[in-house]
């Protein structure tokens, strides 16, 4: 499709083809080579004007010319070129193709290169360095060759968005997770001393003297932290003791506490170090019945004291 333009001018102008000095090869048939096209070719209007929408412009219409018939540049045969190009200028009139400026603009100079070339050219003077015409059309015609080049080489690389294209996976939510620091026992040992000090300060008229548990102070320490859905927030360290009781009471209510945690029954925990301790039953441990949970594990009573506060007994 790309010759038919020069091919339709030679039809409807037959000296043009006989003037040219070059014989252009449109391609084979049966080993023989066709310079004419065939009378009774029929080129529609609108193949021209796809042809044409190839190019970028003057400049590259005429690299094609040059190209078509593997001529280098330095050594290109102008008059030959020029007859070419109007050809195609004259082409694009006729069949009402609205041309650019720079198709006119580059005919007219290529008239003129031509005119210069078969004009005999006057004796120089000296001094006078008139600029070739001809010159400066090969040194535009090379660096839009090499511009072209380029162009066509950066388009074989890959190009986002055409060739390749970024994957954007989001993340799945996280959730947050504070994770508390463990009680250390001498936490849990300061803490007691300062239980005891306070209990120290309660005055009371006691009476008589009843037996402390053990066995029976775990199971209140159970109902306390699962009273009102308790397992789903934290009992102070402190609320578990009950000061009126004294020094055997608060004794009695740590032994059940450390049994509890020992259990896996309950969790002690604290926000920060150095902060106060919480304590919270755990969740697998209230499912179960406490009394149930606590014969299982056949807590004694002599070796959690529950003899020792008692008068009148010894402890083994």
């Amino acid at each position: 499709m790309s010759e038919t333009p020069s091919d339709t001018t030679e039809l409807e102008n037959p000296d043009a083809a006989t003037t040219d000095p070059v014989a252009v090869s449109f391609g084979r048939l049966f080993n023989e080579q066709i310079t004419q096209m065939p009378e009774d070719l029929y080129i529609p209007p609108e193949a021209l004007r796809v042809f044409l929408e190839t190019f970028e412009g003057p400049l590259d219409l005429l690299l094609y010319l040059i190209r078509r018939q593997n001529l280098d540049i330095l050594t290109i045969n102008v008059a030959t070129i020029t007859h070419q190009y109007i050809e195609y200028v004259e082409l694009m009139k006729a069949m009402e193709i609205e041309l650019a400026g720079e198709y006119l603009l580059m005919a007219a100079m290529l008239a003129e290169i031509k005119s210069r070339t078969l004009l005999p050219r006057p004796p120089k003077a000296e001094g006078d360095d008139e600029e070739d015409p001809r010159a400066e059309l090969i040194r535009r015609l090379q660096e839009y060759e090499r511009l072209k080049e380029a162009a066509e080489t950066l388009d074989t690389l890959p190009r986002m968005g055409r060739d390749w294209f970024s994957v954007q996976a989001g993340l799945p939510p996280l959730e947050s997770r504070v994770i508390h620091p463990e009680v250390e026992l001498d936490e849990l040992l300061s803490a007691l001393s300062d239980i005891l000090k306070r209990a120290e300060l309660v005055q009371a008229h006691q009476i008589s003297r009843e037996v402390l548990s053990t066995r029976e102070r775990m199971l209140k320490i159970m109902e306390l932290l699962s009273h009102d859905d308790a397992h789903q927030r934290y009992t102070p360290f402190e609320a578990l003791f009950t000061l009126e009781e004294g020094r055997a009471g608060v004794v009695v209510t740590f032994m059940a506490i450390l049994e509890l945690a020992k259990e896996a029954m309950i969790e002690i925990v604290q926000n920060a170090p150095l902060s106060p301790i919480h304590v919270r039953a755990r969740r697998a441990a209230l499912a179960d019945d406490e009394e149930g949970a606590f014969e299982e594990n056949e807590i004694e009573d002599d070796a959690y004291g529950e003899s020792a506060f008692e008068p009148g007994e010894e402890t083994p």
